[in-house]
């Protein structure tokens, strides 16, 4: 079963390679440097650049919470792969959004903190529609991996008996695999609406990153039309898994109820209460800022917003499954432990 774990996470993570391969960069490349009579060569990133000297505590706070983020997210996989009780799919899609969530992370948090110390805050033309392909492919991938692990829930509780036959590894892959198909392919195609329209004006984004709402105010053209597909996308990235996610539990609560025992019920109430917390965070940010025009578009408020989803959201998921979760913090305590007597038996 490690064999199967171990090949079926990495044939995973070639998937993933390959969803945002070259050709598909290339086909964004030139898109951007064909986007008809684009004048604007590189945008200013304002960020939080009005807060003054502020932003050296901000600087600090940030760079704190990106190590946790990066030390949380690299522990959950690596005992993850370490530990065999967690050898099962809950974990296996645990392993993989945490994977995703860093990739995450690291399109957006170094580029910010480096401004927040820059008085320079330029970022090319390119490169920001680079920024926001990998943005956004990895954030409709959590989205879509937030709904797997739903569905991997609802057949664990409601038919335990066929959940081995339900959810067996090479399943399990092709779901993560399609869950990186169908975030990227939503990215390519938001970043092609972006970025197609003519820029020949001002350059200055009013946000920490290359984010849609704020980047394709700056178009000199009409971009309802724009706007409205990406509208249409949104939705669609996010309310599908959602919904997917609520009739999920819908049918987990029925099954729950009718378990006659109060410790039954709690432990199966307890199995569910890590993701749908961060499902209830990860959904409601992201709902705030992208299901709404970019006409209603607020900078300030949705600077904050996007906090909490670029920052928070990754902290909280090794957090959440860390503290709530007591096979992790088991399988957590035994890799320690394996770390801390390993010299001593050499």
């Amino acid at each position: 079963m490690v064999g199967e774990f171990m090949s079926t996470g990495s044939s995973c993570l070639q998937i993933i390679d390959c969803v945002t391969d070259y050709d598909a960069l290339v086909n964004l490349w030139n898109h951007v440097n064909q986007a008809n009579f684009s004048s604007v060569t590189e945008f200013l990133l304002l960020g939080f650049s009005s807060l003054g000297k502020i932003q050296l505590i901000l600087f600090a706070l940030f760079l704190c919470l990106y190590m946790l983020i990066l030390s949380g997210n690299i522990t959950i996989v690596t005992v993850i792969r370490q530990d065999r009780s967690l050898h099962i799919p809950m974990y296996f899609f645990l392993g993989v959004l945490s994977i995703s969530e860093t990739c995450y992370t690291l399109v957006i948090l170094p580029k910010m903190l480096i401004n927040l110390l820059s008085l320079l805050r330029t970022i090319s033309f390119t490169n920001c529609a680079i920024q926001m392909f990998f943005f956004l492919g990895f954030a409709v991938t959590n989205c879509m991996l937030l709904g797997v692990m739903g569905y991997d829930r609802y057949v664990a509780i409601c038919h335990p008996l066929r959940y081995p036959v339900l959810m067996r590894w090479q399943v399990c892959g092709l779901l993560a695999a399609a869950c990186a198909g169908a975030g990227f392919l939503f990215s390519l195609v938001g970043s092609l609406l972006v970025f197609e329209l003519p820029f020949c004006g001002p350059n200055k984004i009013n946000h920490y990153f290359c984010d849609i709402s704020p980047v394709i105010r700056l178009a000199c053209t009409d971009t309802s039309i724009n706007e409205l597909l990406i509208f249409i996308g949104g939705v669609l990235a996010l309310m599908a898994p959602l919904t997917f996610i609520c009739i999920s539990y819908g049918f987990i609560v029925r099954t729950i109820l009718r378990i006659p025992s109060a410790e039954g019920k709690r432990k199966a109430f307890s199995n569910c209460t890590s993701h749908l917390t961060v499902v209830i965070v990860h959904y409601g940010c992201a709902s705030f800022v992208y299901l709404r025009p970019s006409a209603k578009y607020s900078s300030s408020k949705d600077r904050l917003v996007t906090v909490t989803y670029t920052v928070v959201t990754p902290l909280l998921n090794p957090m959440v499954y860390s503290f709530r979760n007591k096979d992790v913090q088991v399988a957590i305590r035994k890799v320690l432990s394996r770390v801390r007597f390993y010299p001593k038996a050499l």
